[in-house]
């Protein structure tokens, strides 16, 4: 990818995390104390079992190693702004859905690292005459993730209708930026995705169904209301494919590994519409 296109990619995910900022106050932070529950078994199947989850379906599927890199990474990176869009849609814990986005933002700033280092050093044989990218994921995450959310935040704090203001805007600038980035990769890499397009959709299609299902059951099995099991399933299934990417593209140089969320992203958006169906004639 070129110069120009990394650029987008990198302002893509920081006015993103920007936006994410301007919704947010320290009182959504203080929520998660209150009442620590539905926030907590969310992110141990965001964090601990989402991952897991790929590794088992990479064993199953035994796809080719960018698949497996690239299912790794993008199960390091989960939830992003539009798992809040989706659990609107579909009536859930709006206040759930954006506590659980912030923390784990924070979170895999360390976890994501980890996740990639593990996948270099299992899936690839070159890997020990590589210089480590836990590194420079680290910086980028900062960069990205941690500055922009900070910014967000203080704008919302010393500028709240500003803040509010500008919410919508920056939304829908994200989700342009993200379907002009899948598009223009999915492109990039035509023939490679044509090739495996097959292997790619099967074990996205099981990632994003299996995650889903077993955040809802264990959010039901918790005591959990209908809202925050709705939520729960929602933010295990909706990854973020823009920082997935970013750190494919940008950070590693590995355009190939960022397939995976390309295509994850046009699944998880289709098999979003369960949920929301599911809230709506529940709840109306």
């Amino acid at each position: 990818m070129d110069s120009s296109a990394s650029i987008i990619l990198a302002i893509a995910i920081m006015v993103i995390m920007m936006g994410m900022g301007l919704s947010l106050t320290l009182a959504d932070f203080r929520r998660v104390a209150q009442n620590p529950k539905p926030v907590l078994l969310g992110l141990t199947n965001q964090i601990i079992l989402l991952p897991l989850v790929a590794l088992a379906l990479v064993y199953f599927f035994e796809p080719p190693t960018f698949i497996a890199i690239g299912m790794i990474l993008l199960a390091a990176c989960p939830g992003g702004t539009s798992s809040n869009l989706v659990t609107l849609l579909a009536k859930g814990d709006l206040a759930l859905s954006v506590s659980m986005t912030a923390i784990n933002s924070v979170i895999t700033i360390v976890t994501i690292p980890f996740w990639v280092g593990y996948a270099y050093s299992t899936y690839l044989a070159e890997a020990a005459n590589m210089a480590s990218p836990t590194a420079d994921i680290f910086k980028t995450l900062i960069v990205v993730l941690a500055i922009p959310l900070s910014i967000g935040m203080l704008i919302k704090n010393r500028a709240p209708q500003f803040a509010l203001r500008m919410e919508r805007p920056v939304r829908i600038a994200s989700s342009i930026f993200l379907a002009v980035v899948i598009l223009g990769l999915l492109i990039r890499e035509l023939d490679l995705v044509k090739q495996y397009v097959g292997d790619t959709l099967g074990i996205v299609t099981a990632l994003n169904a299996v995650t889903m299902g077993m955040g809802y059951a264990l959010a039901k099995g918790f005591g959990l209301n209908l809202k925050q099991g709705l939520t729960i399933a929602i933010e295990s299934g909706i990854q973020n494919g823009t920082l997935t990417i970013s750190l494919a593209v940008i950070t590693l140089n590995q355009p190939d590994f960022a397939i995976v969320a390309a295509i994850y992203s046009l699944v998880m958006y289709a098999l979003s519409t369960i949920p929301i169906y599911f809230g709506i004639s529940r709840q109306s």
